[in-house]
């Protein structure tokens, strides 16, 4: 089988998907019991959780624009779809 030379080989790509997905389904549930509202409670952990991933993204000197994904690809992630929530939220108030 054929390697592709630019995409990046390292499992530590694969552990961050699996650790966003497993966030976004945490996320999600605690959201569903949010009482101010579904909407609003996702906007605000996904604002939260972006922080935190930035944060982590510093202690541990991961570098911005790697080869592999790490927490700051997840803070990137976070942080859209916290503006799609809230474009969606500010929608469908009016």
């Amino acid at each position: 089988m054929a390697q592709f030379p630019d995409l990046p080989q390292d499992i530590r790509s694969t552990q961050v998907v699996v650790r966003f997905g497993l966030r976004m389904i945490i996320l999600i549930i605690f959201a569903t019991f949010g009482g101010i509202g579904f909407g609003k409670s996702l906007t605000t952990l996904l604002w939260m959780t972006g922080a935190f991933s930035a944060i982590v993204g510093i202690v541990r000197r991961e570098p911005l624009f790697g080869t592999t994904l790490n927490h700051w690809d997840e803070t990137a992630a976070y942080a859209a779809l916290c503006c799609l929530v809230t474009a969606f939220n500010h929608a469908a108030s009016f």
